[in-house]
C-alpha cells in the first residue's frame, strides 16, 4: 500500500524487469515505543512461536530410550524417554502449534482428534522426534506394548518399503519387508512437498483433519491434493498412442518409458487408426481395458483367490508364465493403478484385502491369514489349542510345501528351517514365520514392484487418511447394490432358521440397510464377503471360498454369544445377535 519513487538502474532499459526491496513502513510516532515497560528503544518484532513446549512426567515402568504414548493438547503422540531420564522425572518436548491451536469450535476438532486408525488395539500415532506416523499398541496397563514376540491375538505386522535410487533415473528400486507393526523403522512421513520440492503442500495438521471426514469428503480432499501435485499443461503433457490389437504391449512400453514427473502430467489417449478426441472417454476406456487384461488369470500374473473367487491375488508362479518380464508387468500395473487413482479413474479388478493393507501401510494380523489360506489358518488354530508339550510329536519343521505347475517344492521359512523341529517353545516363531511367508514372502518380488510403481505416482503420506477398505472403494468405485436382489437371495440360519425374514430382528436389519447410504452399504458388503465387488449376474451366484454358490446368509445368535455382529467371509455369512430393539441393532451394526 506504500507509494514509492524508484530510480531506474543505469544498466536497465525500457521493458526490462527490475527488482526492488521496499523499506519497512515508518513507526507510528503517536504510539509509545515497544520496549520494556513501554519505554526505551524500539524492539524488533517478535516472530510468533511455531511450537509449544509440553512438560510431562515419565510414567512408571518406562526405561531410558523406551517409547511411551501420551495426550498433548488433545493429540496422541509418541515420545521416547531420553537416555538420561528415568521414571518420575519431568521431561520437556515441543509440538507444532498447528496440532494444538484452537481457533474456532470447528477448528478445535483438530486438537481433539485421536487418529481413527484403531484396529484391535493398534493405533497409528505421531512420533514427536520427527513427526512421522508409527503404529503402537497399548497394553492393559495403558503403556506402549513393546513385546515383539508373536501372539495370535495381539501381534500385527506392516510392510516396510525403503526407497533406493536406481541406475535409471526414471526408476527407483526398493527393499521390501514385513516387520512388527511397532518397529521404529516402519514409519510414514506426515507431510508432502509441493511441486517445487521446497515448501510443504500437506502437513500433519491437514492429514489429521482429513482423516476424520466422511469417505466422500476424504475422496474430494485426496483428489484436490492430487490436482495440486499435477504438472501444469503448459509445462508438458503426454500423448499415449496405442494399437488396440497390441494394447498391453504398447501401453507398457509407453508407460515404462516415463519419468516419475511424467506420470503426474496430463495424459491424452489415442487408439491408432480410430477417429476420436480424448475428452475423458478414451482415458476411461484405456484404464478399464488395460487392467482387465492384466488381471486376467489366463495371463498368469494374477489368479482368483482360493477363499473368494471374486478377488484377485498375485500368482506366486508368475515367473513361469512370463519368465522374461513378469516383474516389469507388476511395476507397470502399479503405475497404472497409481495414475488411475491420481486421475479419478477406476481399475477393473478387486484384490484380496491384504494387498490393500500393504498399499496403505495397514497392519496384518493372524486373523487375516484366513482370507489368504483358510486351510493353514485352521491348522494353526488347532496348534494353539494343543498342549504345548504335545506339539513336537507332530513332527513339523520350519518349512512349507508349495505346488507350482504340478510340481511340489519344499520352502524353508527360515535359514536351515528343514533342520529345526517345531516344539511348544518355538511355536510362536513358527506361526510368525508362516504368517510372514503367506502374507508377503511367497510374492515378495512381485509385490515390491507393484508398490514401487504405485508410489511412483501417489505420495505415500496422502494414503494415510484411508483405511484399506476405503482404498478399495476409491480404486474400484462404489458398487451399485440392488437391495431387492440382495434381499431375495438371502438365506437365514441359526435363531432365524424358522422365522426367516418374518423375524423382528431380521426386519429391523433390512430397515437399517435400506436407511444406509451407498458407502455404508458397500462397507457392509465388504464386511460380510471381503470385497465391495458385486457378481455380474447378481447375488444369486455369490460364491464362497470353495467356488460354489454361497448366498448371503444372516445367522441369528444370542446376544450373550457376541455383543457385535461378526462376519465369516469364507461363506458370506453375518452372525447377527438377537437385539431387543432396532436402535441397538443400528448402533452395533454401524
Amino acid at each position: 500500500g506504500q507509494q514509492l519513487m524508484v530510480t531506474c538502474p543505469p544498466n536497465a532499459r525500457p521493458g526490462m524487469s527490475v527488482r526492488i526491496v521496499p523499506p519497512a513502513p515508518p513507526r507510528n510516532l503517536d504510539r509509545p515505543p515497544d520496549g520494556p515497560m513501554g519505554r526505551g528503544g524500539p524492539r524488533r518484532p517478535a516472530r510468533p512461536p511455531d511450537t509449544q513446549m509440553f512438560e510431562v512426567v515419565v510414567p512408571r515402568g518406562v526405561q531410558p530410550g523406551q517409547p511411551f504414548a501420551l495426550l498433548a493438547g488433545g493429540v496422541r503422540v509418541l515420545v521416547t524417554c531420553p537416555t538420561n531420564a528415568s521414571e518420575g522425572q519431568k521431561i520437556r518436548f515441543n509440538l507444532p502449534l498447528a496440532l494444538t491451536r484452537k481457533k474456532t469450535e470447528e477448528a478445535s476438532k483438530l486438537a481433539k482428534v485421536k487418529l481413527a486408525y484403531d484396529k484391535d488395539g493398534w493405533t497409528r500415532t505421531i512420533r514427536v522426534s520427527d513427526m512421522k506416523f508409527q503404529w503402537i499398541r497399548m497394553d492393559d496397563g495403558g503403556n506402549v506394548d513393546t513385546n515383539k514376540r508373536f501372539d495370535a491375538k495381539t501381534a500385527a505386522y506392516v510392510r516396510k518399503l525403503e526407497f533406493v535410487e536406481g541406475h535409471d533415473p526414471r526408476m527407483r528400486t526398493g527393499l521390501l519387508s514385513l516387520v512388527t507393526a511397532n518397529d521404529p523403522a516402519a514409519v510414514v512421513d506426515s507431510r508432502i512437498k509441493g511441486p517445487d520440492g521446497r515448501s510443504d503442500l500437506v502437513s500433519y495438521a491437514d492429514i489429521a483433519a482429513a482423516q476424520v471426514m466422511t469417505f466422500e469428503d476424504k475422496a474430494q480432499w485426496f483428489q484436490d491434493t492430487c490436482a495440486q501435485l499435477c504438472v501444469e499443461w503448459n509445462e508438458g503433457h503426454m500423448r499415449m498412442n496405442v494399437r488396440r490389437e497390441y494394447l498391453l504391449s504398447d501401453s507398457m512400453e509407453a508407460v515404462m518409458s516415463l519419468s516419475r514427473k511424467d506420470l503426474r502430467k496430463v495424459w491424452r489417449f489415442e487408439f491408432i487408426g480410430e477417429a476420436g478426441i480424448d475428452a475423458g472417454g478414451l482415458a476411461r476406456e484405456w484404464f478399464q481395458l488395460v487392467t482387465e487384461e492384466i488381471f486376467d488369470p489366463d495371463m498368469g500374473l494374477w489368479k482368483s483367490s482360493v477363499t473368494n473367487q471374486m478377488l484377485m491375488e498375485i500368482n506366486p508362479a508368475s515367473e513361469f508364465c512370463c519368465p522374461e518380464d513378469h516383474l516389469i508387468y507388476f511395476r507397470f500395473l502399479g503405475r497404472v493403478m497409481g495414475k488411475a487413482l491420481f486421475d479419478r479413474q477406476l481399475v477393473a479388478g478387486h484384490m484380496i484385502p491384504t494387498l490393500y493393507k500393504h498399499m496403505c501401510g495397514w497392519p496384518c494380523q493372524f486373523a487375516d491369514l484366513e482370507q489368504v489360506d483358510e486351510e493353514i489358518y485352521g491348522n494353526l488354530k488347532k496348534l494353539l489349542d494343543m498342549d504345548p508339550s504335545e506339539v513336537e510329536y507332530l513332527c513339523l519343521d520350519f518349512t512349507v510345501t508349495e505346488e507350482t505347475m504340478g510340481m511340489k517344492q519344499t520352502v524353508e521359512l527360515v535359514p536351515g528351517g528343514a533342520d529345526i523341529d517345531v516344539t511348544g517353545d518355538n511355536l510362536p516363531e513358527y506361526m510368525e514365520a508362516i504368517l510372514q511367508y503367506k502374507m508377503m514372502g511367497r510374492v515378495k518380488p512381485q509385490l515390491n514392484e507393484l508398490l514401487l510403481g504405485f508410489f511412483d505416482v501417489i505420495p505415500e503420506p496422502i494414503l494415510t487418511i484411508f483405511d484399506f477398505q476405503e482404498l478399495e472403494l476409491l480404486m474400484c468405485g462404489l458398487p451399485e447394490i440392488d437391495l431387492h436382489d440382495r434381499r431375495d437371495n438371502t438365506e437365514y440360519s441359526g435363531e432365524f432358521d424358522r422365522g426367516g425374514p418374518n423375524n423382528d430382528v431380521v426386519h429391523w436389519f433390512w430397515e437399517v440397510v435400506e436407511e444406509m447410504d451407498q458407502e455404508m452399504r458397500a462397507r457392509l458388503l465388504q464386511f460380510v464377503t471381503g470385497t465391495s465387488g458385486v457378481p455380474s449376474r447378481g447375488f444369486a451366484v455369490l460364491q464362497g471360498n470353495d467356488g460354489n454358490v454361497r448366498k448371503f446368509t444372516v445367522h441369528g445368535i444370542e446376544v450373550g454369544a457376541c455383543l457385535y455382529p461378526r462376519a465369516h467371509t469364507c461363506f458370506n455369512r453375518i452372525d447377527l445377535p438377537m437385539y431387543d430393539n432396532k436402535a441397538d441393532l443400528k448402533q452395533k451394526l454401524e
